[in-house]
């Protein structure tokens, strides 16, 4: 979602970032720096993949070389998190700058009553299963400037009634968010399997035996192409790397021995690299055409790494919690036209802020409510302008072991609020990244503060709570 656009452009400081329902005026703005006001934009987002999965990370196990390479040719940030520690929240809030909170959508789709655990004191915030196709989208707002927009992967946010291959109601579609096409995007959270035969109704088998990362990067750089009188704006959302653990017979054997400190699954090692050849393909792709220099392309992830697959260390749980371990995520952002190579910010920064991002790159105007920050800035080593970021997750995952909390990072340190119980954990992320200290009691002004904090956050986006259960 989110022609060579990939991802960011600057535009006055000065101006509000926000979202909007409705039409607005495009006014465009040549970018600073940028000998362009129409960049293309490659969004290229991973499913499941940790903060610790690649090797320009530190994984010393796994081989990401296409993806090493890009972090060098643009900025990377060590402090970047999803909007939510799971894949339905994160998707909803990246397209729409708005918080999981404020869309209604804080939970894995379908929530499901059973996911709350016997003998739970609440269960889970009520919630929408569908992104309403009132909200405006970062690829309506650039169709409506005049670039071709497409949409490869997984979507997931398309509501529960599952039909015949992932069929399910079409107005919750990417085709009516905002896309001209969609190949791939259903109700599906993860695919039958990885192979061809896909088993997905929007994506035709080409060649049996076909490897799906192999096969959506096949799908963009034909977009690409196809696209070469307007600028184009490329949302791939991989479906790789959740579950199925399934990848090419070679790279399974290339990693058979490797499990150990980085991995918990070799096959996870596997479908990573065979991730990294993929994105590999399209970036060379764009290199071949000439439109690397003006391409802003931006790859993240939904959430945290799994738990059975994936080594999340040193960062605390993982997927379906609200430590660091399940909402912090590898972030890296490249346009040579306009961002220095070798760059490493610190910086947190959240997927809502993707939104005023692209458009500031792109030189339109802002949405009128939104909950990111353009980071723009951020790309000529100025100063983000925002105190604090939250996080809401009400609701039990899969998994039910999560507690249903919210938090929020300030600067160097971490609130927790655990819902249930209101007690408050306190962290300094920046020296104790893996939450193993909590100093609430030796800093109560600041952990009132940030409590406080929160707390209006939560009213201002009119955040569902857990439910409470009745006593038996």
């Amino acid at each position: 979602m989110f022609k060579s656009i990939l991802l960011f452009v600057g535009i006055f400081l000065s101006q509000p970032l926000a979202w909007a329902h409705g039409q607005q005026q495009q006014k465009k703005i040549q970018p600073e720096g940028s000998n362009s006001s129409t960049p293309n934009v490659l969004l290229i987002m991973a499913d499941d993949l940790a903060w610790m999965d690649l090797a320009c990370q530190g994984n010393t196990l796994v081989e990401t070389p296409f993806l090493d390479r890009f972090a060098e040719q643009g900025i990377r940030f060590t402090s970047a998190y999803a909007a939510a520690p799971v894949c339905s929240p994160t998707r909803a809030a990246l397209i729409t700058g708005l918080a999981p909170a404020r869309l209604r959508i804080t939970n894995h789709i379908p929530d499901r009553e059973q996911f709350t655990p016997n003998g739970a004191s609440h269960t889970g915030a009520e919630m929408f299963d569908a992104l309403a196709p009132s909200y405006t989208t970062i690829a309506e707002r650039l169709k409506e400037a005049g670039y071709a927009t497409g949409f490869f992967g997984k979507w997931h946010i398309a509501g529960t009634g599952i039909g015949p291959q992932g069929q399910g109601a079409a107005k919750y579609y990417p085709e009516n968010q905002g896309f001209d096409i969609n190949i791939g995007g259903c109700i599906y959270g993860g695919p039958p399997t990885f192979f061809d035969p896909y088993r997905i109704h929007n994506l035709t088998n080409r060649k049996t035996g076909e490897y799906l990362p192999d096969r959506l990067a096949d799908e963009v750089c034909q977009f690409i192409d196809r696209s070469d009188v307007q600028p184009f704006f490329a949302c791939l959302w991989n479906y790789s790397v959740h579950w199925p653990m399934e990848a090419p017979a070679k790279l399974l054997r290339k990693y058979e021995n490797r499990n150990g400190p980085g991995l918990n699954d070799t096959r996870y090692g596997a479908m990573i690299e065979a991730l990294d050849a993929s994105f590999g393909k399209i970036m060379n792709h764009l290199e071949n055409r000439g439109l690397t220099d003006n391409t802003l392309v931006i790859f993240t992830s939904d959430n945290g790494g799994f738990a059975g697959v994936s080594d999340n260390r040193p960062l605390r749980e993982s997927k379906g919690h609200i430590y660091e371990g399940g909402i912090r995520v590898p972030l890296m952002i490249r346009w040579p036209e306009v961002i220095k190579s070798h760059q490493v910010n610190d910086t947190p920064v959240i997927s809502m802020d993707f939104f005023p991002t692209i458009l500031d790159t792109c030189g339109l105007s802002p949405e009128t409510q939104c909950d990111g920050k353009s980071l723009v800035p951020l790309f000529h080593n100025h100063r983000l302008r925002r105190s604090s970021i939250f996080f809401h997750f009400p609701n039990y995952a899969w998994h039910r072991s999560n507690s249903l909390a919210g938090a929020v990072r300030s600067g160097d340190y971490k609130l927790v609020r655990h819902y249930t119980t209101g007690n408050l954990e306190l962290y300094n992320v920046s020296n104790d990244i893996g939450e193993t200290r909590n100093i609430a009691k030796q800093r109560p002004g600041l952990t009132k503060r940030l409590n406080q904090e929160l707390t209006q956050w939560l009213a201002e986006t009119n955040a569902a709570m857990p439910r409470p259960l009745p006593l038996e």
